[in-house]
């Protein structure tokens, strides 16, 4: 099977545009005969990037109600259709694609913001909507808690995926929850960064037996323009480069088939061979010959969590 990282920048907080960036790299994965294109964690519109660079803890702040309220205009609404065309594409290309996007769900009252990981499949339909467990120290300013309705694994063609978002592939129950499910490709997206993924894209290969995917974005000051509220003030406090990618694969045996790439952008692809999985489960499986459930289990609850449930 052959896939696709895409390491590429947002437009930052600009859905309509970064919508059409996204769709163009599905196009170009399609073009390289590509079966699955993967894309960082909230490419879609952007990751938060001025929380921790303009004071964004600062309670009943008037700045930053004003960029939370852009952010919010420019979530991904999956009710309202904000991801047709990226449907659509997949679709009409024959392309698997697994999306960061910033999600405004309508199950939980249209206005707070979850950290969602997207998959599509070949078919244009969107099989999971992975929220975040736990949003990562400042992203808890603009970001909700998610639940484990989204942790499920996917078959396509002989491999089974599975994805989490960013910090979420530290937490080992959580990656146990896919590893369980099939798992022997790993998919973990990230807002960019290469001491994120050097390390942990490697372990997670040996320790699951698995391909393991780490994709990444770019970001540094030249993406913040004037249609951003407050953007001279983010823009006087952001260092050149926050973001500095990282994206990589490594093999069922956590040798690196791509090793993590800096400061570029670009689509970057590799073939997959189900062979090598097989090979080294030979003398470890974490969920299967190798564990021991009389002993120690885990339980997963997949409800998706809403404050109301109406009858």
């Amino acid at each position: 099977m052959k896939v696709g990282i895409s390491q590429i920048s947002s437009i930052w907080l600009n859905k309509e545009k970064s919508t059409q960036k996204v769709a163009d790299y599905i196009a170009q994965a399609a073009n390289q005969n590509c079966d699955l294109v993967v894309f960082g964690e909230a490419v879609l519109p952007a990751y938060p990037f001025w929380l921790s660079i303009t004071n964004g803890a600062t309670f009943n702040d008037q700045a930053q109600k004003e960029i939370h309220a852009h952010y919010i205009k420019n979530a991904i609404c999956i009710e309202d259709g904000d991801l047709d065309s990226i449907c659509k594409i997949a679709q009409e290309r024959s392309i698997a694609v697994y999306l960061g996007i910033i999600e405004r769900p309508v199950d939980r009252g249209g206005h707070s913001l979850y950290c969602t990981l997207v998959y599509i499949d070949k078919d244009g339909l969107i099989q999971s909507a992975h929220r975040k467990i736990r949003p990562t120290y400042e992203e808890r300013l603009v970001w909700s808690p998610g639940d484990g309705h989204g942790l499920v694994t996917h078959k396509l063609d002989k491999f089974t995926l599975g994805g989490l978002n960013c910090w979420e592939n530290w937490m080992p129950l959580s990656r146990t929850a896919l590893y369980a499910q099939g798992e022997n490709l790993h998919i973990a997206v990230w807002p960019g960064c290469v001491r994120n993924t050097v390390d942990i894209t490697p372990f997670i290969a040996k320790e699951s037996r698995s391909y393991s995917i780490g994709v990444c974005g770019l970001f540094g000051s030249d993406q913040i323009t004037n249609d951003i509220p407050h953007y001279d003030m983010i823009q006087e406090h952001c260092p050149d480069i926050i973001a500095d990618g990282g994206s990589c694969i490594a093999a069922p045996n956590g040798d690196w088939l791509i090793e993590p790439i800096p400061m570029k952008e670009g689509l970057f692809t590799a073939e997959l061979d189900i062979q090598q999985v097989y090979e080294e489960r030979q003398n470890f499986d974490p969920v299967g010959h190798y564990s021991r459930p009389d002993i120690t289990k885990l339980s997963v609850n997949r409800e998706r969590q809403a404050l109301v449930k109406f009858k």
